[in-house]
């Protein structure tokens, strides 16, 4: 083979295995890499078929390790595992590898290693003999749903969580996820179906073609010397964000007769598909307009972090081709384009909020809430695009929970007029002002648009109707497809303006959200604003960010609050699950705020080599994160705050209120000051009697929050508070009380 052009795979179990390496072995496995592909013959490899396989081969690394490859075909080759060279040859039987007649993917198992650390030691004995896990599914139904053959015998002796939570790091993802999903209380039908199925292959597999099983997507390969460096570098942190599970796959290339969503909970990868989705899209498109399609988000800091992922996935080329803007940007473009002399400030919801007040103080009206008046301008008046008083006096309020009647709107719409000429004479403008006209503007160039396809229609399909767009082009759609991530935090004036922007076609819209992420106040329906997903709604329920242990504790801050799906029905996490394991959540509870930041200062400390930059602290308010990072410094810990535009540096711990961490991971997650008055504020509290329904959307919202800061993590979460904790750490408290102060 020497002077060919060999292919080297890395199989994913390999992978992790080989992050767990001292970094010396890792760099000799880089070195490995190379020297193979060039030549595998080499002396120095000493390549050589182990007794007893017929495709398992070994390789030397370095003097101490060994690589384990299969060989797929001649030029081909796939590293299944690289151990100690004394561990290479003792169990020579105990190596297993096959391709599953379900996934028709490679699986690789090393059952010495498997007996050694989940069934040994047995448990302690007890008064009667432990009831296996699995003992109500036979042998062919375990193998049916797709757990690999080899393992369904240590299946069957499984008797505890632990071993269980022990098999599923060692064995393949779906003997893993089939696993845990039986574990769980799911159906034998329900695992087939919503497990099993998504991954299965249409054809029959042939069990010997292992070259064409490791080009299908349930093996799981890394081939690039990019990738592979930064697996061996350690990078398995963000290895979830760009793995494509064939579930996700199969969202990424289907063909939708119209607006799509994709729906899940935190750490699904919701993003990682509109991502490929964006590729996919772009793959398709014939060469011509540069920028075809746009890929948005709610804020600057996800629109960032977007791209630079997206430049990761496809380079310039891709680049080239998608217009990246979160979704105010645009709305602010497009006004600015339309009415070049618009160049009033723009203020924040605070401010607004502000003014709202300082109107109501001149005129002495102490009978409104300024946060309540802002609400019902933006959600309504904004939100409805209403312009009279006859047309507000016939507006929906779905939602808005306080009932208002016709004299009580007459003063909302009086007021409202004064607040619109407070900010013009102010020379300022809030961004629902900018998205709403954006909205409209658009609006108006779509029906021009139409006007245009029916008069060619009328004139037989010819292409001389051409309209200007006072840009020196044809009038058109700006986009061909739009995708946006996180959906659940748009406007009502950002969708009109979106849906306003293509062309109602095949794959125009394609969403990614979850409403239990929601942290700002916009409730919307899809269908009402000309976006109809119904029958093109999907959910991801696989976590790959965080843990087991940690995703029990994130939902019980959920409680039983009923969250909507964008379109008017109950979405629900059922489901939602992961195949990592780790410790339980810390909860600690101290006597006071300045004790709290003295302990997370002792934890950080404690946690040694951890790299700042993969621990975060959130907390409630901006005073507290600059009082835990002043804190922070003083002991001598880099800190870094998060600002509007991100981290604030480039080293350091990240703190931040929870507002700043939507759309971030961290290894180690700190949420602190989870209390009672903070965690919901205090004014929250205050509306449960005057005004309910407004109390238990902004309950939710809190609760949303809270959930959004703790799933976060990957590897711990470490909760404080001081004083009475927050009622949504109760159910929390209950199971696993806090560390003593």
């Amino acid at each position: 083979m020497t002077g060919k052009n060999v292919t080297l795979r890395l199989l994913d179990k390999a992978d992790r295995e080989i992050l767990k390496l001292p970094r010396p072995v890792k760099g000799a496995i880089y070195d490995f890499q190379h020297k193979f592909k060039t030549n595998p013959d080499s002396a120095g490899l000493r390549l050589k078929q182990l007794q007893g396989h017929d495709k398992l081969h070994s390789a030397r690394v370095n003097d101490e390790y060994r690589a384990l490859l299969l060989r797929l075909a001649d030029d081909d080759w796939l590293i299944v595992s690289v151990k100690h060279r004394k561990d290479v040859y003792a169990h020579l039987d105990r190596l297993t590898y096959s391709v599953n007649r379900v996934t028709g993917g490679i699986e690789y198992v090393d059952l010495q290693v498997v007996q050694e650390e989940v069934l040994a030691p047995a448990p302690a004995p007890e008064p009667a003999a432990p009831q296996p896990l699995f003992a109500a599914w036979s042998e062919q139904q375990l193998t049916d749903l797709g757990v690999a053959p080899s393992l369904v015998p240590v299946v069957a002796a499984l008797t505890t969580e632990d071993q269980l939570l022990g098999l599923v790091e060692y064995a393949p993802q779906l003997t893993g996820e089939v696993l845990l999903a039986l574990y769980d209380g799911k159906a034998y039908d329900d695992v087939l179906e919503q497990v099993t199925a998504p991954v299965a292959v249409p054809d029959p597999v042939d069990p010997e073609d292992y070259r064409a099983a490791a080009d299908r997507p349930a093996t799981i390969v890394t081939t690039t010397d990019d990738a592979l460096r930064e697996a061996l570098e350690g990078e398995d942190f963000g290895r979830w964000k760009v793995f494509l599970h064939p579930t996700q796959a199969k969202l990424v290339t289907r063909d939708y007769s119209g607006p799509a969503r994709v729906g899940g909970g935190p750490g699904t990868g919701k993003t990682i598909v509109a991502l490929h989705r964006v590729r996919h899209l772009v793959e398709r498109l014939p060469a011509g307009r540069t920028k075809p399609v746009l890929l948005t988000t709610y804020n600057k800091n996800l629109a960032a972090d977007l791209r630079s992922r997206l430049l990761a996935l496809g380079g310039e080329a891709l680049l080239s081709r998608v217009e990246i803007s979160h979704v105010d940007q645009l709305a602010l473009r497009t006004v600015r384009e339309a009415e070049p002399g618009n160049r009033k400030r723009i203020v924040d919801e605070a401010q607004a909020v502000r003014e709202w007040r300082s109107l109501l103080d001149e005129l002495g009206e102490d009978g409104w809430d300024a946060e309540f008046l802002h609400d019902e301008w933006t959600q309504v008046i904004l939100g409805q695009a209403v312009t009279s008083r006859t047309d507000y006096f016939r507006a929906r309020r779905a939602g808005r929970g306080r009932t208002v009647s016709r004299a009580e709107r007459a003063e909302i719409w009086q007021l409202a007029e004064r607040f619109a000429q407070r900010l013009d004479r102010l020379g300022v403008q809030t961004w629902d002002q900018i998205a709403e006209r954006a909205a409209q503007l658009e609006a108006g160039r779509a029906r021009r648009i139409q006007d245009i396809e029916r008069l060619r229609e009328e004139a037989g399909g010819l292409d001389n109707v051409h309209v200007a767009d006072g840009s020196g082009g044809w009038l058109r759609y700006r986009y061909r497809h739009i995708v946006v991530d996180e959906a659940q935090d748009l406007r009502p004036a950002h969708w009109k303006m979106l849906r306003a922007m293509t062309a109602p076609d095949r794959n125009d819209l394609f969403l990614v959200g979850d409403t239990h992420q929601r942290i700002y106040k916009n409730q919307v329906t899809l269908g009402s604003l000309g976006i109809n997903i119904r029958g093109r709604a999907s959910k991801l329920s696989l976590s790959y960010r965080t843990t087991r242990q940690i995703l029990r504790s994130a939902l019980n801050v959920l409680g039983e609050e009923t969250y909507d799906d964008l379109d008017g029905s109950a979405e629900t996490l059922a489901g939602y699950r992961s195949v990592l394991s780790g410790a339980v959540p810390n909860l600690h509870r101290l006597a006071d705020w300045a004790d709290e930041r003295e302990a997370i200062a002792a934890l950080i400390e404690s946690w040694g080599e951890v790299p700042h930059e993969q621990i975060a602290i959130a907390v409630p308010t901006n005073d507290m994160a600059r009082e835990v990072a002043y804190a922070l410094r003083e002991r001598g810990i880099m800190a870094l705050e998060i600002g509007p535009d991100g981290p604030l540096g480039d080293s350091g711990v990240h703190i931040g209120t929870m507002f700043r961490f939507k759309g971030l991971e961290y290894q180690r997650m700190i949420i602190a000051g989870v209390t009672d008055g903070l965690v919901p504020r205090a004014g929250v509290r205050q509306r449960r009697a005057t005004d309910p329904a407004r109390y238990r959307t902004e309950m939710q919202r809190a609760r949303s929050l809270l959930f959004v800061a703790a799933t976060r993590a990957r590897d711990s979460l470490d909760v404080f508070w001081h004083g009475e904790p927050s009622p949504f750490l109760k159910e929390l408290i209950e199971v696993r009380p806090p560390a003593a102060a």
